[in-house]
């Protein structure tokens, strides 16, 4: 498997309907983490967005994966971006 950084981009727009709907993507991102398909996620301290970090086998599964976050189906997702990424050093290296 590769690592997969899936990076949100939230509008101010949106707040109201993020508040609505943040239990259940938490809980979707959270039987990702149960699986092991999601290594880590939050948000960013200023709240422009999040950064989730995904194991999977290629960046097609990932993208379709994401379809299924309450987040997204719900309209609440201004811009997402979903990126391999090969880390050298640290907790995450192999």
């Amino acid at each position: 498997m590769s690592l997969f950084v899936v990076e949100y981009t939230y509008s101010a727009d949106t707040v109201a309907g993020r508040d609505e709907h943040r239990p259940a993507h938490r809980e979707w991102l959270g039987e990702l983490a149960e699986r092991k398909t999601v290594v880590s996620s939050g948000p960013f301290a200023d709240g422009s967005g999040a950064f989730i970090i995904v194991d999977a086998a290629d960046a097609e599964t990932v993208e379709l994966l994401f379809t299924h976050d309450p987040f997204a189906r719900n309209g609440l997702v201004a811009a997402s971006r979903i990126v391999e990424w090969v880390p050298v050093l640290g907790e995450f290296s192999s």
